[in-house]
């Protein structure tokens, strides 16, 4: 606008100008014309010619104006119906976007009115979204292919087919939708983003480099995003070459790790590479370059074990190499202790993964403690110890994409299909607090309870039986106070008096005791059932009386009905507990889940007539 006024300034300057200069040269303008002479000053005869020239302008703009005002009215109510139709599409596209049903299908049919479909192809993508509002899938997806096929409307169509495919789950639908949009136009970043996950998926190494240029060259991604997928391309090609062209599996990864200097993945595939031709050099230098960046523990699993053929002392000297070139870090940490405990350097190894496990109280570092102390002593106790330190350490970190956790890398998700979507990271666990300035890392509380080498202090002594300890003393009791005695009832040697046993600590290991000899007596009265019912038709004799097992604690066996009572009556104390009342008997019985023997008493009685029948026991638990 103030171009336009400074040049009319100009222009109204120079008239000014022009008409000044003629006033400083005065002048007459002669014309003869048919015998007549015509006489005018200069300056008159120029403003006649101007106003001659404005009214023949006005003339003509009045014949023109008046010959083309049909035409002109026309065009004034056709733009007055446009306009009415576009403002119908508009605010029919915003009601759909909001989900007005009624009023969306009202400026619907108003643009279908006001607007011709072939002149305006937005009618179309307002009726596709008026049919998907109410449910009408199957009249979408027609309108959709009818824009498909307009060049004009073409990657709308596309779009809208390909979304109506993912809708239903048919995904080879949907990735050709997505190929034809991104081959008419790869500026298209969705077209783009699922083809590129396709043809990744597919293997299609080439493609998706070649596709992933264009979109480069498009601006559709930055420099660094860019740099970042082609770098995850190229290693996934340079894997799939590994086997067969090994030279080219090199190339490709050393160009991944030039867009990405610290990508482990490209790294470990380049020196593999290396190692399948045999250039131990080059192998080495790869690893060692991404090494310095971060220390990774496939990469220095690699460079240990990079050639076959050597010992676990050479390989020990590789792993210390990369010690130095990254010092105090828990990784490098690791791979020496590793490579120690394979040279059966255990004092180095165990050195070396304590300061591991101090830096990172994680998971492998307490394993690897639990093998160190396997291979050196052998000591279950100390193993279980380092074991259970593991099961409450965190997690280490891994390869983890969508949720899904891998031992190696992968270039997209198995779940989703997403290119680079695998991370080293902890997979789970909970987040543990801060640290608080002077308290004891995991390690040191570990090594404050980590238990001596064989599992027994020097002043204390475990028993080696778990049950006969409860009794062992009143059973040694027993027999010194019945030593010289002649032994006349199953019990064995009876004790001086009557035996106290604390029955809370014994209660446990003294049911157990009882359930095994009740399942014994049990076999025992089965297997000697039959021999039993044989003797007991015999008169009683007093040698049998005598020698029973079962008497009640009288030494009179001349009357059989009270021996008949002693084979189902529980046995009693001998003759010793005589003065003991049949109360306090009852109690002890109860007290002792054996009947008053002593655990390591077999029931035999020392009788000297071996051809005694065995009495028939009876089960009490």
């Amino acid at each position: 606008m103030l171009i336009g006024l400074l040049f009319f300034l100009i222009a109204v300057l120079a008239f000014a100008l022009g008409f000044a200069w003629l006033a400083d040269r005065p002048g007459e303008l002669t014309l003869t014309w048919q015998g007549q002479l015509f006489q005018t000053p200069l300056t008159t005869a120029l403003a006649l010619l101007i106003a001659l020239i404005f009214v023949v302008m006005v003339v003509w703009w009045l014949i023109s104006a008046l010959w083309t005002s049909p035409n002109s009215v026309r065009r004034y109510f056709r733009a007055r119906k446009r306009d009415r139709g576009y403002q119908a599409i508009s605010t029919g596209l915003i009601a759909a976007g909001s989900g007005n049903l009624v009023m969306a299908r009202k400026m619907s049919t108003r643009a279908h009115a006001l607007l011709s479909v072939d002149q305006e192809p937005l009618i179309h993508v307002l009726d596709a979204q008026v049919a998907l509002i109410e449910g009408n899938h199957d009249k979408a997806r027609q309108l959709f292919e009818t824009m498909a096929d307009d060049p004009e409307t073409q990657e709308l169509g596309l779009r809208g087919l390909y979304l109506e495919a993912k809708r239903v789950g048919a995904d080879e639908a949907a990735q050709q939708y997505a190929e034809r949009a991104a081959d008419k136009a790869p500026y298209l970043a969705w077209a783009a983003k699922a083809t590129l996950e396709s043809r990744t998926r597919q293997g299609r190494w080439d493609d998706a480099i070649r596709l992933l240029d264009q979109q480069r060259s498009a601006k559709v991604t930055d420099k660094q995003e860019s740099a970042r997928l082609k770098a995850v391309l190229l290693t996934a090609r340079a894997e799939s070459k590994l086997d067969t062209d090994q030279k080219g599996a090199a190339a490709d990864a050393l160009q991944a790790l030039k867009l990405r200097d610290d990508f482990h993945p490209a790294a470990i595939i380049a020196a593999k590479a290396y190692l399948a031709q045999g250039n131990l050099r080059k192998s080495a230098g790869v690893i060692e370059m991404v090494w310095k960046k971060e220390p990774h523990p496939q990469t220095g699993a690699l460079y240990v074990r990079a050639r076959g053929g050597d010992t676990a002392v050479d390989r020990l000297k590789r792993a210390e190499k990369l010690e130095g070139m990254k010092p105090n870090n828990p990784i490098s940490l690791m791979v020496v202790a590793r490579a120690a405990l394979d040279a059966r350097e255990f004092e180095k190894a165990r050195t070396k993964a304590e300061a591991a496990a101090r830096m990172q109280s994680r998971e492998s570092a307490f394993l690897l403690l639990a093998d160190i102390e396997e291979a050196e002593t052998g000591d279950q106790g100390r193993i279980r110890h380092w074991m259970a330190q593991a099961l409450r350490a965190e997690r280490d970190p891994t390869w983890v994409a969508d949720g899904l956790v891998s031992e190696y890398w992968r270039p997209y998700s198995p779940a989703t299909g997403k290119l680079d979507a695998f991370e080293w990271k902890v997979p789970y666990g909970a987040i543990e607090g801060p640290v608080e300035e002077g308290s004891a890392s995991r390690l040191d509380e570990a090594l404050k309870s980590l238990p001596p080498v064989g599992g027994v202090k020097p002043d204390e002594e475990k028993p080696t039986d778990d049950t006969a300890p409860i009794f062992e003393d009143a059973a040694e009791t027993k027999a010194e106070a019945s030593a010289g005695d002649e032994p006349q009832a199953p019990t064995g040697d009876r004790p001086a008096g009557p035996t106290v046993i604390d029955a809370a600590a014994a209660a446990p290991a003294a049911v157990a005791e009882a359930a095994h000899i009740a399942d014994t007596e049990e076999t025992d009265r089965d297997a000697k059932a039959v021999e039993d019912d044989e003797e007991k038709p015999q008169p009683a004799e007093p040698q049998e009386t005598e020698t029973s097992p079962v008497v009640s604690g009288t030494e009179d066996a001349s009357d059989t009905t009270q021996t008949a009572e002693d084979d189902i009556a529980p046995p009693r104390p001998a003759e010793s507990g005589a003065d003991e009342t049949d109360d306090d008997t009852d109690e002890k019985s109860g007290l002792s889940p054996f009947g008053g023997r002593t655990p390591d008493d077999p029931g035999i009685s020392d009788s000297d007539d071996d051809d005694a029948p065995p009495p028939k026991k009876r089960r009490f638990f």
